[in-house]
């Protein structure tokens, strides 16, 4: 009963996260990009890769997992919704999908962006683990975190670059004092 409960918790908790995302888009649809990175769309791939690993329906017959992962789970799904939610509020227009500067463009370091500097990608982590707990087998887990987190670097490095291009002090000093997607490791 409560593995079906928490797949359930999970799943709603995964559109909950996407909805956060309508409004930013429609308030990003009118800025123009002015400078891209086009190496991020090779993160997306690779998170993708990663999520497709966690959603595979790959597993031992009999299989089951233990009620303490079910739990976890139920805790970490709704706070990385919340998180992602959060993030995407307080990035507004300036969200993207690739990693893109617009014209006008500020460097966010309030709500979520003070903790972390890219809360998306940590509310993401968070949502792939806590599906992983409910629905994955271990080695298609560990696979799908390997890809995912590749696939992260990939785009942390390349939004990083552009904003380090664009701020610069700022952004170094945003950057000493707040990691990148990992509450509390540097």
């Amino acid at each position: 009963m409560l593995q079906s409960i928490s797949f359930v918790e999970v799943i709603f908790c995964w559109v909950v996260w996407a909805l956060g995302f309508i409004n930013p888009r429609k308030l990003a649809e009118g800025q123009a990009k002015v400078i891209s990175a086009p190496a991020s769309k090779w993160g997306i791939i690779l998170q993708a890769l990663g999520s497709a690993c966690t959603w595979a329906y790959v597993r031992p017959t009999a299989f089951v997992k233990p009620e303490p992962l079910l739990i976890l789970a139920m805790i970490v799904a709704p706070a990385s919704a919340v998180l992602g939610w959060a993030a995407a509020r307080h990035l507004g227009k300036q969200w993207r999908f690739e990693a893109a500067l617009s014209e006008n463009h500020e460097l966010v370091q309030s709500g979520p962006y003070s903790w972390v500097r890219h809360p998306i990608y940590a509310s993401m982590l968070g949502l792939l683990l806590a599906t992983g707990l409910v629905w994955t087998w271990w080695p298609m887990q560990v696979a799908g975190l390997l890809f995912f987190l590749i696939g992260t670097e990939v785009r942390v490095r390349a939004e990083d670059r552009l904003l380090s291009e664009r701020f610069g002090s700022s952004f170094a000093a945003y950057r000493s004092r707040v990691p990148a997607y990992i509450p509390f490791l540097r």
